[in-house]
């Protein structure tokens, strides 16, 4: 496990209770809710937002839009690089929190203060856009949003598992429950966010909208501090990225040596690696031989005792085997992209199905369409919530595992709940479209089919279901697999596969409208008429993407060799004898 800062009970002749565990849960869980509200409710309504309060440009508010996204999907990578490698995950979350907080009240004073953005419109006349210094308000909250968020995701759910203690039987065993929970509840603020928030920025005003998660950040900061005399707390171990770069490079030095016939032969320094293998050493696996060339020992390595070696040149063990850890979960990081690619279409073409269909719920009441993703979101947690309390204890009496199946197992199930979500989606599309040509609105786009709404529920749900097994699955397999000492960058690699998850929708969509066009004018994905399209074929293209991305997934699964470590305070320093565990069994 990671190193724990503690009073010394002897010398202060008081008994201390061990840092950690759940009473730490609502002092983390605190800056989730919080962090979640802000960015989702901001980006559910980001674009009414930028046209309607600062007069932008359609065009001009997507760009901004998915510029915003795309750099705060890739800002978890900076945040997990400064906590594993300097200030720690506490100090990481600390800091990227104020940062955020300062950038939500710029955008909440901009939204209050009427010098702050152009003046509302009047009448027929050109509506006046915001101006240049207007603009770099807007532009410098969302980058600061964007840098606090990087080092808050990465780090919080990271820094919550560090609270339960691997080495011990009793808190081991929470620590799958405590991924349950966090997605529980990251999902329960999504669902706030999206109907509550964007609610009070439609109705009530903007200054409220952004200011009510804009105070929630803020006393969510103030209980996270509070809670440091309870967190177990890891000391950093330097740049993950550092020792990566240098095991590549050594074993490149190397690539001509022959292979040593004995694995014990292989160089190991336990006090080098001491700061990096607290929770216990990574012992020697036998594929990817080429890199175990790092750890040759040649006479020009040969240094005095007490002298460190030139790591560019020799590397122990253990951190050849970081390096192969990482690859190896490289695979399973790529099988996770199609599966955002099938969930964002929910955002899109499902938000534009919703909009042609009838969405009353009585003579006054109407659905507003972006608020469908409810359905996915009640159907997420409730499988959570089942997951957790039934499923687990039922399977557990065929697996024997704690946590009832492995996380390779859970995701491979998201994987083809998820091929059923969008297969169901197109055959959806097929019974709206019948039901346009039987009312004679298939040239209308904008005409209200009398076919309802709640047609496209088993899609959204069955994509919620999905997420519950999957994601968690996913986050959940980053942080075991990991090495210890770069589990903040592993759980960067989770929110980099949403990214590039969405923006291989967006090559995705620009392929099949490119490609699907002919000369009569018609498109799978037209740009007017979503009646005169055929987005079921759409739907059963990813459905078809799916099944080829769950049978690459089942082959990696299969082939994926689970980390291996030798636990601290083992007599035997042999490869096979019982010192060496897996550190997630099957």
């Amino acid at each position: 496990m990671e190193r724990v800062e503690e009073d010394d009970p002897k010398q202060n002749n008081v008994k201390t209770r061990p840092k950690g565990g759940l009473v730490t849960m609502p002092f983390i869980f605190s800056n989730e809710i919080c962090e979640k509200l802000a960015v989702v409710g901001f980006n559910t309504n980001m674009i009414s937002y930028l046209t309607t309060q600062l007069h932008m440009p359609l065009t001009k508010a997507a760009n901004t839009l998915t510029n915003f996204g795309g750099t705060a999907s890739l800002t978890p990578l900076l945040g997990a690089f400064i906590s594993d490698s300097y200030a720690g995950r506490f100090w990481t979350i600390t800091v990227a929190s104020i940062i955020y907080q300062i950038g939500m009240t710029c955008l909440t004073l901009s939204a209050i203060l009427p010098q702050l953005r152009p003046p509302p419109c009047k009448g027929e006349q050109v509506c006046q856009q915001a101006t240049a210094g207007q603009l770099a308000i807007l532009y410098g909250s969302l980058l600061l949003g964007a840098l606090g968020s990087g080092g808050i995701r990465p780090c919080v759910v990271a820094f919550g598992a560090d609270q339960f203690d691997e080495s011990n039987p009793k808190e081991a065993t929470k620590t799958w429950k405590y991924f349950n929970w966090y997605y529980f509840v990251m999902g329960v603020s999504i669902l706030v966010a999206v109907t509550v928030l964007v609610y009070i920025q439609d109705n009530i005003g903007w200054g409220w909208g952004l200011g009510v998660p804009t105070i929630a950040m803020f006393l969510s900061i103030i209980t996270f501090i509070i809670g440091y005399p309870l967190y177990r707390n890891m000391d950093p171990a330097g740049s993950p990225f550092t020792r990566l770069l240098q095991v590549s490079v050594s074993a490149f030095k190397k690539r001509k040596l022959a292979m040593v016939s004995d694995p014990n032969l292989l160089y190991r320094n336990d006090e080098l690696d001491a700061s990096i293998s607290v929770g216990g050493k990574l012992v020697h696996t036998p594929d990817m031989t080429f890199l175990d060339k790092a750890a040759i020992v040649t006479e020009e390595d040969i240094v005095k005792p007490g002298q460190a070696p030139n790591l560019w040149r020799l590397n122990t063990i253990h951190r050849v085997e970081e390096l192969k850890a990482v690859i190896r979960m490289g695979p399973i990081w790529a099988a996770g992209i199609l599966l955002i690619t099938a969930y964002a279409q929910q955002n899109t073409f499902s938000l534009q199905q919703a909009k042609t269909m009838n969405r009353h719920l009585t003579k006054s009441f109407e659905i507003p369409a972006g608020s469908m993703t409810v359905f996915t979101m009640v159907s997420m947690l409730s499988t959570i919530a089942l997951y957790d309390r039934v499923l687990v204890r039922i399977a557990r009496r065929y697996t024997g595992l704690d946590r009832g199946i492995s996380f390779l197992h859970r995701m491979g199930i998201g994987f083809m709940i998820s091929v059923l979500a969008t297969l169901v989606a197109g055959f959806t599309e097929v019974k709206r479209k019948e039901a346009a040509l039987a009312h004679g609105l298939q040239d209308k786009a904008h005409a209200i089919i009398p076919i309802s709404v709640f047609w496209l529920v088993p899609q959204y749900s069955l994509h919620g279901i999905a997420e519950a097994f999957m994601s968690i699955g996913h986050l959940e397999f980053f942080y075991d697999q990991a090495p210890e000492s770069m589990r903040s960058t592993a759980t960067a690699l989770f929110w980099t596969a949403i990214s590039v998850g969405n923006y291989m929708s967006t090559l995705l969509v620009s392929l099949v409208h490119k490609f699907s066009a002919r000369a009569d004018g018609s498109n799978w994905l037209p740009d007017n008429n979503l009646n005169e399209g055929k987005l079921e074929y759409f739907y059963w293209l990813i459905t078809a993407l799916q099944v080829v991305n769950l049978i690459y997934y089942i082959c990696c699964a299969k082939l994926y060799t689970y980390k291996p470590i030798q636990i601290h305070g083992k007599d035997s320093e042999s490869e096979g004898d019982a010192g060496v565990e897996l550190a997630s069994k099957v």
